[in-house]
């Protein structure tokens, strides 16, 4: 488990003063994704208009290029504005498997100050149940402090 008081506040150090979104998410995916090895694959999906979600900063394998609102969890985060905490990808309806690796997935919808929707954060593992309420409270609040500018 990361220590998430650290990764908050080398985040926040990071990203000091920037309000550009794709600098934004391009430093938190490399933070998170390196601060902990259930971490696989981590990155952004970016809210194009049109109930569409386009791959944004990622680390890791390949993504899948476009996420439509309707289909797996990345489009269930964005379309409910929810975050999934998914255990079992396999069990989830309509999954997207941009990876054949990922048996778990953590995916948190992405909010600037003026709450327009960037898109979502997502953090797939090659373990199943990998991630844990911690994980997505610790996130969500990461998220929310760095994009509270974000243009």
């Amino acid at each position: 488990m990361p220590d998430y008081d650290h990764l908050t506040k080398t985040i926040a150090s990071l990203t000091d003063g920037e309000t550009d979104t794709v600098a934004l998410m391009a430093t938190v995916t490399c933070e998170v994704h390196h601060s902990d090895d259930r971490f696989d694959w981590t990155g952004f999906y970016r809210n194009t208009g049109n109930d569409t979600l386009k791959i944004g900063p990622y680390q890791g394998g390949h993504g899948c290029l476009v996420i439509p609102f309707s289909r797996g969890v990345c489009g269930a985060a964005a379309r409910t504005g929810q975050v999934q905490l998914v255990a079992d990808v396999e069990a989830f309806p309509g999954h997207i498997a941009c990876s054949s690796s990922t048996r778990s997935e953590l995916v948190l919808p992405v909010w600037n100050g003026k709450g327009d929707l960037l898109g979502v954060f997502d953090i797939d593992s090659d373990r199943p149940d990998a991630f844990t309420q911690k994980d997505a409270d610790a996130l969500s609040r990461i998220l929310a402090d760095i994009f509270q500018n974000a243009t």
